[in-house]
């Protein structure tokens, strides 16, 4: 993490170096103690006993950590790992975000790849968004002087900001610090109604049994279940145990950290590697939501909904979530205190094959004129909303990430490839009877056969299909090593303008989506925030 962030430049700033003060041992155990040891010496003491700057913005756990990481580089705080964790920890819990206020911005924290990041207009997308996402800046929240100094403070660590792309055409200092100061005071203030009442929260404690549905690109659906024991102050032991609808199976072990109430950060290990969960616990502890992923690689990961097992009758998926009028299919419900009838709506019926509280496996046909669109599920008191798409044919099929990115890398460096995944996505034709307009419906992930070609003219003249990478059978790309290629023109590297081809067998005909891969080069700076 040093490393990673001295490799950023940074002029024009003063340094003020701390040393490690003497603790006693009773301090020693007081966060705020500690915090007050290692900040005071530059930030002054507010009437209250707050810390200038530092107790005037909220941010998420890893804001706060990137915040502690640059004292560390740039002003020469000394802190041990396990002093950083606590620090984390103490200004997530006293200064983080309410629930609300991170919804529509956690991609950047799951690392949800394929997201195109942008801010609610023209001005604050580019003056925010052309150095790193705009969702860095909405995870925070400060008044509008200290979101002054935040502007400041870009501009005397980074001088050459207001002479970048989009800063050249205009007044950048001007607007930057009146207009934009202005609209981020506005959206995202220091205090806030629904930061006020979380504070109010009541503890949770999420240790117990929990039941798990997800979806890992190019894998497929999995269930299963999450075991969570607490070590104390908001400290767990985990243990994640998933069943793959292809019949493979995955244990994970390792800890977890709850922040704030809400936040949940767990990092695991099994035999394919290490995973971390970035979960969003819902209010009342009863359910979490988000992804994990691989720390390393984070393309490769999945979705993940957990509730607790105890929490009354639920029906969480069904697997496959599509089936054409006509045809029958198996299909396995996920659920928690699954008991009773299955009913699948009009012109569906259902026989169980086999069935537990907890997992449903039916066989399920569809009459040739079962109601099109999207079914919900009931299982006895159980049910869950438009759970199964009934569809006549495939209209047409969307490749998931339309747009993105992989990057090249490996080949005797240091920074590994990044892949890409995709999965083709098909569609019905709504009630106009087109494909390709407002109505269509979504039918759900289907199985395609993967290639790439050159996305045009240029990139077929510089043969990028051939020298950028391929794409297996599962949609996944992986892009050609790092460095200048002798083979390619001008011994240039192995980036590329691909399209990625997905095609779908329905029945006899086959229906191809399309979607555009940039295989470009390494990310030589990866804050955890990007």
């Amino acid at each position: 993490m040093k490393a990673l962030w001295r490799s950023i430049p940074l002029l024009g700033l003063a340094v003020c170096a701390l040393t490690l003060g003497p603790l006693g041992d009773a301090a020693a155990q007081d966060d705020q103690a500690l915090l007050n040891a290692r900040c005071a010496a530059c930030h002054e003491a507010n009437a209250d006993g707050s810390l200038s700057r530092v107790h005037d913005a909220r941010k998420t756990p890893e804001a706060w950590d990137m915040t502690i990481v640059r004292m560390v580089t740039v002003h020469g705080v000394e802190l041990t790992a396990d002093e950083r964790r606590r620090l984390v920890k103490h200004l997530a819990d006293e200064r983080g975000l309410a629930p609300s206020e991170s919804q529509g911005y956690r991609y950047v924290l799951e690392k949800e790849p394929g997201v195109l990041d942008s801010g609610p207009d023209e001005l604050l997308s580019q003056m925010c968004g052309r150095c790193h996402t705009y969702a860095r800046v909405a995870l925070q929240r400060r008044d509008e002087a200290e979101w002054l100094k935040l502007v400041h403070f870009h501009l005397g660590q980074f001088p050459t900001t207001e002479y970048q792309a989009l800063g050249r055409d205009r007044d950048w200092w001007g607007i930057a610090s009146t207009e934009v100061v202005k609209q981020l005071s506005e959206l995202y203030a220091f205090d806030s109604a629904a930061w006020q009442a979380w504070q109010s929260r009541e503890p949770v404690d999420l240790s117990g049994g929990w039941r798990v549905v997800g979806h890992q690109p190019g894998k497929g659906a999995y269930d299963g279940s999450l075991t969570i024991a607490a070590q104390g102050d908001d400290h767990y032991s985990v243990k994640t145990e998933l069943s793959f609808m292809d019949g493979s199976s995955l244990v994970r072990e390792g800890n977890a950290v709850l922040y704030n109430g809400h936040e949940w950060r767990a990092s695991t290990k099994g035999p394919d590697g290490r995973a971390r969960q970035v979960l969003a616990v819902a209010e009342g502890g009863g359910s979490m939501t988000g992804r994990w992923f691989d720390p390393g690689n984070d393309v490769i990961g999945g979705t993940l909904r957990a509730v607790r097992e105890d929490g009354g009758a639920k029906v969480l998926s069904v697997v496959p979530a599509h089936i054409k009028q006509g045809e029958a299919a198996q299909m396995v419900i996920s659920g928690v205190g699954l008991s009773g009838p299955i009913d699948l709506g009009p012109g569906l019926t259902a026989t169980i094959v086999t069935s537990d509280a907890n997992r449903i496996v039916a066989d399920v046909t569809a009459a040739p004129d079962a109601a099109l669109g999207a079914h919900a599920i009931r299982v006895g008191d159980a049910s869950l909303a438009e759970a199964l798409v009934v569809y006549d044919k495939v209209a047409r099929v969307a490749v998931e990430p339309e747009q993105t990115i992989a990057r090249v890398g490996d080949n005797g460096g240091p920074i590994p490839a990044m892949p890409a995944q995709f999965e083709a996505v098909g569609y019905m034709a709504g009630a106009d009877g087109e494909a390709g307009t407002e109505d269509d419906v979504r039918i759900g992930v289907m199985p395609a056969s993967w290639s790439v070609e050159d996305f045009d003219e240029l990139a077929a003249a510089l043969e990028d299909a051939k020298f950028a990478g391929a794409i297996d059978q599962a949609g996944l790309f992986s892009p050609a090593g790092a460095g200048p290629n002798p083979d390619r023109k001008m011994s240039t590297n192995n980036a590329g303008n691909l399209a990625v081809i997905g095609t779908v067998m329905d029945g006899e005909d086959e229906v191809e989506g399309r979607a555009q891969l940039f295989v470009t080069v390494q990310r030589f700076v990866d804050p955890p925030i990007r």
